[in-house]
């Protein structure tokens, strides 16, 4: 399988360079460019998905409908659309929201998350197609429920998701 490469990017979002992804993990992480998207259906319900067993860091953890990287050359809402397809087989509008900078390290793996991360928020209400590689259970809540269940067990839930979704709420 080809090497997967991440943007990397200063303090502005400004692409600086290319590095393999693994490697912009590991030893403290190296600052780059990715995204997060949050869905909701007509209703209201935000869509969840539990990382598979599989994933390299953060696995097992619940968090936001789809979250990836850019690959160099790629524009980000079109990385977005990408992975949408890829992780839960489905095509919707997207709207890009906000960009934060975060870093958080996942103690098991020793691999540390130091992102600058476009959220993008859609509605979608069709049928989903997951990816066991990716994703090994999704499911729909109602947002009282989710941050009810986010104060009582954060430790379910990825460090991204946790910070993104407090600004979400603005939009869903």
């Amino acid at each position: 399988m080809a090497a997967e490469f991440v943007i990397l990017v200063d303090e502005q979002d400004r692409p600086v360079g290319r590095m393999e992804k693994l490697a912009a993990h590991e030893h403290g992480g190296t600052r780059h460019r990715a995204f997060s998207v949050f869905l909701v259906d007509a209703q209201g319900r935000w869509l969840l998905q539990r990382r598979a067993a599989g994933k390299y860091h953060f696995p097992n953890l619940w968090t936001n409908a789809c979250c990836s990287h850019p690959r160099p050359g790629e524009e980000t809402e079109a990385a977005a659309h990408r992975r949408l397809r890829e992780e839960l087989g489905v095509a919707c509008a997207l709207t890009h929201r906000f960009r934060f900078e975060y870093k958080a390290t996942s103690e098991a793996e020793g691999l540390t998350e130091h992102e600058m991360d476009h959220v993008f928020t859609g509605v979608y209400t069709g049928e989903l197609q997951p990816n066991p590689e990716e994703i090994s259970e999704i499911r729909w809540v109602s947002r009282a429920d989710l941050e009810q269940e986010v104060a009582a067990h954060p430790e379910r839930f990825t460090p991204w998701f946790k910070l993104a979704m407090v600004r979400v709420r603005e939009w869903l």
